[in-house]
């Protein structure tokens, strides 16, 4: 079960405990707000590729700024209990910016794993990612479930 931690500066002693004891850190980042087999597919592919999942969380705030919908249907903590409770994550944080761009400069993971809804080439963070010596990853599998799918089949909306 993952640990919660909130605080970036205990969060980056955490990940420099780990990379001396020979670990690969992989960090992925999205919102979950209803959680759907994407999601774990995601986290899994991630996984996959190093030792310790570090999973950063947008905050309720940016998941409604970044425009996917008007307002959260899960609430952060709710959120990030559940990802917690996902086996292959080992650590939990949360985020308040639009992207993680802060979190890679402060944890410089190895891996920052994003989904197939990118490319390598596409992932915003890259440069970020690519300047400490990390890496990129795509993983999971096709993008052909949302959460706004979801609501829309719960709302009818959708056939």
């Amino acid at each position: 079960m993952g640990r919660i931690i909130r605080d970036i500066e205990r969060l980056k002693e955490i990940i420099n405990e780990e990379k001396a004891r020979g670990k690969r850190i992989v960090f992925g980042n999205g919102c979950f707000d209803i959680l759907h087999v994407g999601h774990i597919r995601y986290l899994r592919g991630a996984k996959e590729l190093g030792d310790c999942l570090v999973v950063a969380v947008n905050d309720d705030t940016s998941v409604e700024t970044l425009g996917k919908r008007k307002k959260v249907v899960t609430p952060v903590d709710e959120r990030v209990e559940i990802i917690s409770a996902i086996d292959c994550v080992d650590y939990i944080t949360v985020f308040s910016e639009p992207t993680v761009e802060r979190l890679l400069r402060e944890l410089k993971p190895d891996i920052h794993a994003k989904g197939t809804d990118y490319t390598e080439d596409s992932v915003p963070e890259r440069d970020i990612v690519l300047s400490y010596g990390g890496r990129v990853a795509i993983v999971g599998d096709p993008k052909n479930h949302s959460t706004t799918d979801i609501i829309k089949t719960i709302q009818g909306l959708k056939e």
